[in-house]
């Protein structure tokens, strides 16, 4: 192993290579076990003699950091080593910062009704690593396009034309990591310091905390059983951020006559809006209406989508379909931020669409996904300490408890509240039920769990 040493002038070198090398042991850079270079080598490369390099050696063997084996080397003792924590230092981030939530690790749970969560073993994962293994012996090194592989913002542009009516070439479309990143795009685009971004009450978390972070002022507005309220909408709002195709997370979808009210609206208030479209392709019945990218006539909707409902999270891909007129400085962030994406994954799943790969998924996927929806809200209808809210698409759906009706936790069962998904106003009692990761065999258990975790609240 190569170790990093800087010597300054030429007073007592070996113990300059000492305490540099303790250093490293005790910051865990050095771990235990692992063998340093030999006195001759290292004393080479700092251009000092081998009997200054052997000094510190020898003291670290006596100090019991190191350790020599005959006709092997020097490694670090297999003793633990404490390592010195970091110093904590006095620099403090802004202070909106202090105030945002920690993300909280997933633990797992045998009975897992989280939500957003889609199920790994509907995956075509054998024929994904061919189609990636391919891509990875093809694939030119080097940067490439910030908007992503042109091959697959072709492939999107086809795959949401028809399944989604969305309007859209090639050049309209910009790969991202994720949904989050089109967000944050579009948040370094847009959202000046202060700015007013409206949102959905209840809604989607992760966008409402990127916006604050960003520095805008989020506004909660509240949604009915239409979608968002546009009534409620700040007049100030320039940003506004819906879920209209499955409300998240109630799961009811934006009328048509609301969706005319909103882009109304924002062409009014020469405001922008952004449509997540993030799990529209499991659609259990119901024709879908128009996604508000496609009735817009002013170019004030930004489109956003993932693949990460669709296929898998850990692959991280998403994009999001811009006006043209916002497409350079889009492309530009992107850049500035990561430059692109991974493009052998970018080629692979441009090939997945192409080859009608992405399709087929869906339609498996949809017949299992509609299957446990169904066990699920058939065994909500029968109980009345909840009320479920209808939904016909997604990988979750909501239920409201009743008012004397409380849960308690259940170490095996991992299930959310919808109080999680409020960001200001009066959170309303209520339960988000996630089926992606869980199985259909496990379901009834799981829900036989729920139900004994429910219990009527007694008041005097």
């Amino acid at each position: 192993m190569d170790v990093h040493i800087s010597l300054h002038g030429r007073g007592d070198l070996a113990a300059q290579v000492y305490r540099q090398l303790l250093d490293a042991i005790l910051d865990g850079r050095l771990r235990s076990g692992e063998r340093l270079p030999p006195t001759r080598d290292l004393a080479r490369g700092l251009e000092i003699s081998r009997n200054t390099v052997a000094l510190a050696y020898d003291r670290l063997v006596a100090d019991g950091f190191l350790v020599g084996r005959a006709g092997a080397g020097t490694f670090v003792s297999a003793e633990p080593v404490r390592g010195r924590a970091a110093p904590k230092g006095v620099v403090r981030p802004r202070p909106v910062w202090d105030d945002l939530p920690l993300p909280q690790p997933m633990t797992p749970a045998r009975y897992d009704f989280r939500a957003g969560v889609p199920d790994p073993r509907l995956f075509p994962m054998e024929t994904w690593r061919r189609l990636v293994a391919r891509e990875l012996r093809v694939s030119a090194a080097g940067y490439g396009d910030p908007a992503g592989h042109e091959p697959l913002r072709a492939a999107i542009s086809r795959h949401i034309g028809l399944s989604r009516s969305v309007h859209a070439g090639p050049d309209d479309v910009l790969i991202t990591n994720g949904a989050q990143q089109a967000l944050d795009l579009i948040g370094r685009v847009l959202i000046e310091p202060g700015a007013v971004v409206a949102v959905e009450e209840p809604g989607y978390p992760p966008a409402r905390l990127l916006f604050r972070s960003l520095g805008a002022r989020v506004a909660g507005v509240r949604v009915d059983g239409e979608g968002i309220d546009v009534t409620a909408i700040p007049g100030e709002a320039r940003v506004v951020y819906v879920t209209p195709s499955h409300q998240f997370p109630l799961g009811t979808p934006m009328s048509l006559a609301r969706r005319a009210a909103l882009l109304a609206w924002a062409e009014r208030r020469r405001a922008v809006v952004i449509e997540d479209d993030y799990d529209s392709e499991f659609r259990f019945g119901e024709r879908p209406l128009e996604p508000l990218q496609s009735l817009d006539r002013a170019g004030r909707v930004i489109y956003v989508g993932s693949f990460s409902k669709t296929l898998l999270p850990m692959l991280r891909l998403g994009f999001l379909v811009a006006p043209a007129s916002l497409a350079p400085a889009l492309r530009a962030a992107r850049q500035l931020s990561d430059w692109h994406g991974e493009l052998p994954t970018q080629a692979a799943l441009a090939r997945f669409i192409d080859e009608g790969l992405l399709a087929r998924h869906i339609r498996k996927a949809t017949r299992e996904y509609a299957a446990r929806h169904a066990m699920i809200a058939e065994a909500l209808a029968g109980d009345d300490r909840l009320l479920p809210v209808p939904s016909t698409a997604g990988l979750h759906l909501c239920a409201r408890l009743a008012p004397d009706v409380s849960v308690r936790p259940v170490p095996e069962l991992a299930v959310e509240s919808l109080e999680a998904y409020y960001g200001g106003s009066t959170p309303e009692p209520g339960l988000v039920l996630g089926y992606g990761g869980i199985g259909r065999d496990a379901i009834p258990e799981g829900l036989r769990l729920l139900r004994s975790a429910m219990r009527r609240e007694r008041f005097s």
